[in-house]
């Protein structure tokens, strides 16, 4: 047989047929006076073999396992770890299907957050968030969009452990009286800096007043969860190795909003150290 033939008998492509040649998963076989390959009967029962196998998952260096006489692994044994793989994919799978089904029903519910796909603990916080502000007239502040923004990124970067606790010490944010309202006082005040020159006399004061909005409208949990320490590392911009992230950080910000956010921090580390 030529090798269309043995890739036409057996359903593979005549590429496939080369790269198991390469691999040394088929043997090559004896070549005519006109160098043309000579195909037989082994050949076939061979290949047929290896499509069955990758037609189960496995992948050919497991292939070329089955099929080694010196192998020293049984077909039982590669088949064995083959469904145990699988059985991880399908659990995957499932795990991925329910962020999708939560996901879905808050696009149903007009919650769907522009920054998701988000964890569904953050997916919950930014539903929160969107029932505290219903009916607010206006555009959305930038601000608040940039806040946004850097809790999806946490929530991707950070273990799962230190993103609950942030979030948990977040939430009396929205929960206790008067916090959404001083939220968005904050997020005024840091919008209005957007275009402020730190050389004007006039933006000294709007900084002053925008970081101590920010200091009184983060929640003593915040503080608690951070430390002393660690609210003052985030106001120099530096910390435990983290200050490529804060530098990122603040540059993201106008200088004046800059400005105010560490102002902010550092009334709120004084708090905390009273």
């Amino acid at each position: 047989m030529r090798i269309g033939e043995l890739a036409g008998i057996v359903g593979v492509t005549t590429r496939a047929i080369r790269h198991y040649h390469h691999l040394g998963l088929l043997p090559e076989p004896e070549r005519r006076s006109n160098g043309y390959r000579e195909y037989g009967l082994r050949h076939a029962v061979v290949l047929a073999r290896i499509r069955r196998l990758t037609e189960l998952g496995l992948g050919l260096a497991e292939v070329r396992d089955v099929l080694a006489d010196d192998a020293g692994r049984e077909l039982a044994e590669v088949l064995a770890e083959l469904d145990a793989d699988l059985a991880r994919q399908e659990a995957a799978i499932r795990e991925r299907r329910e962020r999708l089904r939560v996901l879905l029903d808050d696009a149903e519910r007009g919650v769907l957050s522009a920054e998701g796909p988000v964890s569904p603990e953050l997916g919950d916080f930014f539903a929160e968030l969107a029932r505290s502000t219903a009916g607010r007239d206006g555009p959305e502040s930038a601000m608040a969009a940039k806040d946004r923004e850097l809790l999806a990124l946490i929530d991707t970067t950070a273990p799962r452990e230190d993103r609950d606790r942030l979030l948990a010490a977040m939430r009396p944010a929205l929960t206790t009286p008067g916090a959404v309202e001083r939220a968005h006082e904050v997020y005024a005040l840091l919008d209005a800096l957007a275009d402020a020159d730190l050389a004007d006399p006039r933006t000294e004061a709007a900084v002053d007043e925008a970081a101590r909005a920010l200091a009184d409208a983060l929640p003593d949990s915040l503080l608690e969860e951070l430390g002393t320490e660690g609210v003052r590392a985030v106001a120099d911009g530096l910390g435990r190795g983290e200050d490529r992230f804060l530098e990122a950080f603040f540059s993201d910000f106008a200088p004046a909003q800059a400005e105010a956010v560490r102002r902010g921090m550092r009334l709120l580390g004084e708090r905390g150290a009273r």
